[in-house]
């Protein structure tokens, strides 16, 4: 019998076992893609993740690549209405880093180790004594602890489909990310009539792009690809208009379960809580998920303790933190969307007032995650 079954190897995934091992723990981890992932949602990873990450010698490495986002500027309609300063927190990192999330993943996978690749799960049963995993490729493991961090798709692993619905946003996106000729390290975000676009520096002088696509059409790429140029050349991003090549759409969704675990059966990130990357919170939640129970694992196996009560303290706060960063994630998505004219003047003015304001060092901290159970 295996000692932890980690299910999926997803940046969230390959931490937690990375971590298990650290902590001297025997992993099995489980992923049903048959290589590294190719996603690039997830580019931010805030301080209260950094300073999780750093025992584990990521966070350096990390680093090594990342641009340091220290400055973040709201503008409407062109002009500057107020900014947040990274700076300013009392934080062990105060910026946000940003680089692809296949160059996280590298960096996590070089400290996870072996995966077994090209297994997909079909079941988990708590036995009392032990817990048993059936795959889809008529294979059945053992183990006294299985997490399953596989995404949104591992979620019907541990809830009923029924009393786990998220929730849907009407809001679709735009996306892409272009090498430009320079780029500056700041995080820029438009509100404009028409929606939301946002700009985000990654390394090697390329930004990301994020539009609300408050025009819409069809979901095809060279719809989309239109769509995406128009609204660049109208914001004055001429040379991202000319040099994009990808863009692609998602839409956003929102699911907080109540509980994170049951017996020996744990679940952390998005299999957990799914929320609006807009504001880019999602996968620093899960990383933290696996940064806090890595430890509490680790004792278990050690000990043969359930410890319970610990794991039911690490549960409300990890509960606690995804409600905060998915009602962030709510108001922005509700402020990014289109307005009237006399509703996107009375919204910049406001937004103005808020950041140059008291309020603006609050707002700071909690772009920056500073208000997670678990920040530091």
């Amino acid at each position: 019998m295996r000692e932890v079954i980690v299910v999926g190897a997803g940046p969230v995934g390959l931490l937690l076992t990375a971590e298990l091992r650290r902590l001297g723990v025997e992993v099995t981890t489980l992923e049903k893609r048959p290589g590294p992932g190719d996603g690039t949602r997830a580019i931010g990873i805030h301080p209260p993740a950094l300073a999780a990450l750093e025992a584990s010698g990521a966070t350096e490495r990390l680093l090594a690549d990342a641009v340091r986002v220290e400055r973040g500027e709201a503008r409407t309609d062109g002009r500057l209405v107020g900014a947040v300063d990274f700076r300013r927190l009392s934080a062990r990192f105060p910026f946000v880093a940003t680089l692809p999330q296949r160059v996280t993943e590298g960096v996590l996978a070089d400290l996870a180790g072996p995966i077994e690749r090209g297994v997909t799960v079909a079941s988990v049963q708590d036995e009392g004594d032990r817990m048993r995993v059936h795959t889809a490729e008529g294979r059945e493991l053992t183990a006294r602890v299985v997490i399953v961090a596989g995404g949104w798709g591992g979620r019907a692993l541990a809830y009923r489909p029924a009393a786990m619905r998220a929730h849907e946003y009407r809001d679709r996106y735009l996306m892409t990310d272009t090498v430009l000729s320079a780029s500056d390290p700041v995080a820029v975000i438009r509100l404009d009539a028409a929606g939301v676009m946002e700009s985000f520096p990654l390394p090697g002088s390329a930004r990301r792009f994020v539009l609300h696509d408050a025009e819409g059409g069809p979901d095809v790429p060279d719809a989309r690809y239109e769509r995406m140029r128009r609204a660049l050349r109208e914001r004055g991003e001429e040379e991202a208009a000319e040099r994009m090549q990808v863009v692609t759409a998602f839409r956003v969704r929102r699911l907080v379960a109540p509980r994170l675990h049951r017996g020996a059966l744990v679940v952390v990130g998005d299999a957990a809580h799914e929320v609006s990357p807009i504001g880019g919170q999602g996968m620093n939640l899960g990383l933290l998920d696996a940064a806090t129970l890595a430890p509490l694992v680790a004792e278990r196996i050690r000990t043969g303790s359930p410890a319970s009560a610990a794991l039911d303290h690490w549960e409300r706060r990890r509960v606690r933190s995804a409600r905060i960063a998915a009602g962030m994630a709510s108001v922005n998505t509700a402020i990014g969307r289109p307005a009237g004219a006399v509703a996107h003047r009375i919204r910049g003015v406001a937004l103005g007032m808020l950041l140059r304001g008291p309020v603006g060092a609050v707002l700071t901290r909690a772009y920056a995650m500073g208000f997670d159970a678990d920040a530091r």
